[in-house]
């Protein structure tokens, strides 16, 4: 992606924050640019995405994000939302966290014991999301499993995604045994968990929250990433820290290795 010029934010949220002292770029996504601000009043998060797919997903974002508000979740808050649909993108400003990202965080963290602790605190923030009732806004009409694979075809017709047409009738026709369905992150990987100071500090990137099967969460979550989270130990630490082990190979394989190819 590329860096934010100051001349291309929109008036709205130049109102808003006031003149811009320093804009710096931490290490980008795929999905957006994003932009630490400094301005006469305050730090802030501004968030920039292009074309429909992750305009829309970005505009998603901004709605759980105001779902979840009135729960005690660690969450951004919002300050601006702006569309340009004639240039088809879309702007957020929201809240600035101090920390770094969990996947800085541990592979920084060279002591075995404060590492788990990271991996444990990771797990209890996962818990804590699936622990909160999810907002009524958020309940749809549809299954989010059977919704998931819908969106799943779609991309895969109309995007390039790394899932096949085989994987999509395997899916379909496999699907995992019904589970108790919560309030879901949809993207709870260690690019998403912002820690200070060995804490969780905020968790961001909720274009996929939903009502749906806390087991996808899990799998994300613990999917193997270099100096991150690679042991057995490593993963235990985690569900000792949700409380319990959710998910097997079979279901692992499902989400992770299968749905999560299509998003």
């Amino acid at each position: 992606m590329l860096p934010i010029n100051l001349h291309e934010i929109p008036n709205e949220i130049i109102d808003y924050i006031g003149q811009v002292k320093d804009i710096r770029f931490p290490r980008q996504g795929h999905t957006s640019d994003v932009g630490i601000i400094k301005s006469e009043r305050g730090c802030y998060i501004l968030k920039r995405t292009r074309g429909d797919q992750y305009c829309s997903w970005l505009s998603q974002e901004i709605h759980v994000l105001g779902c979840l508000q009135e729960t005690q979740l660690p969450i951004p808050s919002v300050y601006q939302f702006v569309e340009e649909k004639d240039k088809n993108q879309a702007w957020a400003l929201v809240q600035f966290f101090e920390g770094e990202t969990l996947r800085q965080a541990l592979m920084n963290e060279k002591n075995c014991d404060k590492k788990h602790e990271l991996i444990f605190n990771f797990g209890a923030a996962l818990s804590n999301i699936h622990r909160t009732p999810c907002p009524k806004e958020l309940i749809g009409d549809s299954i989010w499993l059977d919704n998931m694979l819908r969106t799943a075809e779609y991309n895969l017709k109309h995007y390039s995604v790394d899932g096949t047409i085989e994987l999509l009738g395997s899916l379909k026709n496999n699907k995992p045994q019904a589970t108790e369905y919560t309030l879901i992150h949809g993207d709870f990987t260690i690019d998403n968990v912002l820690v200070c100071d060995g804490k969780i500090a905020s968790i961001i990137d909720w274009s996929g929250g939903a009502f749906g099967d806390p087991r996808y969460d899990a799998a994300l979550a613990v999917r193997p990433k270099p100096n991150a989270i690679e042991t057995e130990s490593e993963i235990d630490a985690f569900f000792e820290g949700y409380g319990k082990k959710i998910i097997g190979e079979q279901e692992y394989k499902y989400f992770e290795n299968g749905l999560y190819a299509f998003f």
